[in-house]
């Protein structure tokens, strides 16, 4: 069998190292930009429902959120009817560097599919949204403390 897991991995550790290198300027550290982007694309979303989008579990998420606020980048204001519900939002800094990664991030996408039609970006996209919801059955499983059968 092809070792496509293998691909996939590489591609996401090149362009999570190019991402990490080339925000470093914003003083964006490791990951960081991965959580601005999307609470600036889901303004007011939880920090559960972040991590469940990221795929890391609530602790990894909670360190990175706490480090966005702390530098600036994002708030978290109370939910209107429930005060234990914490939503996040981007701030001025924040929502000024999301068209920057929005940039890259377009570029890389870009220059991955260089070469290809848009016949086979669109098989590709589709190959790699069943190769995720596979996957995510096994997160979910082992999420809960279930270990997998080999």
């Amino acid at each position: 069998m092809k070792e496509i897991l293998r691909e996939i991995g590489m591609i996401a550790r090149a362009l999570d190292s190019i991402s990490n290198i080339e925000f470093k300027e914003f003083d964006l550290t490791k990951g960081q930009y991965l959580y601005l982007v999307r609470i600036c694309e889901y303004p007011g979303i939880i920090q559960e429902k972040l991590a469940e989008m990221i795929k890391v579990d609530r602790s990894t998420a909670a360190r990175a959120i706490k480090k966005l606020e702390i530098s600036g980048f994002i708030e978290k204001k109370e939910d209107q009817h429930n005060k234990k519900i914490k939503k996040l939002f981007a701030t001025e800094k924040g929502k000024y560097i999301y068209p920057f990664i929005k940039k890259e991030h377009d570029y890389s996408n870009s220059v991955a599919l260089e070469g290809f039609s848009e016949k086979e970006a669109e098989a590709i996209f589709n190959f790699l949204q069943r190769i995720r919801k596979n996957i995510e059955k096994d997160w979910e499983f082992v999420k809960k403390g279930n270990r997998r059968n080999y």
